[in-house]
């Protein structure tokens, strides 16, 4: 008997690690749940060729986004609903920030380039919503790459951290043994 409530522990704490607690689904007006209104920035999972590195200072050198790789004029897409506060050139590149939906004061945003920009500022943006195309420019990277950053005001942020682990990670969930449990006593 002891065996036996030890599997049902096991087996309800495997699937509130896997699953998640139960939560309500939220109301209509309310916004769904984080994660849930995500998408990467380009079609399917990108390959991460150079990752975000903060400076140790505000001057110092530094990474300040993610490279993504992607071949030229791939769709860039919004990360997260929210509202285009700029598309255009910058020193001869193209770029679009989104300033995110959401709580936060100053607003969390977005920036992504070089892109061919399809959208004009003041556009209301979804996620997974096209914002331009990839630029086939020179570019730091060894390939062409889309350079995605997040900042909230003059703080940079990893842009990594608004994908919920479903999205960064592929493959199926793995179980792992559980060791010292004795079996069931067969029937």
């Amino acid at each position: 008997m002891r065996a036996k409530r030890c599997v049902y522990v096991v087996t309800a704490l495997l699937s509130l690690f896997l699953l998640g607690p139960a939560r309500p689904a939220p109301a209509a007006d309310e916004p769904s749940p984080a994660g849930r209104d995500r998408s990467w920035p380009l079609p399917g999972r990108p390959a991460v060729l150079r990752p975000w590195d903060p400076p140790p200072t505000p001057y110092a050198r530094g990474h300040r986004g993610v490279d993504l790789a992607a071949p030229p004029h791939s769709p860039v897409l919004a990360v997260a609903p929210g509202r285009v506060s700029f598309a255009g050139r910058v020193a001869g590149r193209g770029v679009v920030s989104v300033d995110l939906t959401g709580p936060g004061a100053p607003p969390l945003r977005t920036t992504y380039e070089p892109v061919r920009a399809s959208v004009r500022e003041g556009d209301e943006v979804t996620a997974g919503q096209p914002l331009g195309s990839l630029e086939p420019a020179a570019s730091h990277c060894p390939t062409t790459c889309l350079h995605w950053g997040l900042r909230r005001g003059t703080t940079y942020l990893d842009p990594l951290t608004l994908l919920p682990p479903w999205l960064l990670y592929q493959g199926p969930p793995v179980l792992l043994p559980v060791l010292g449990v004795p079996l069931p006593p067969a029937a």
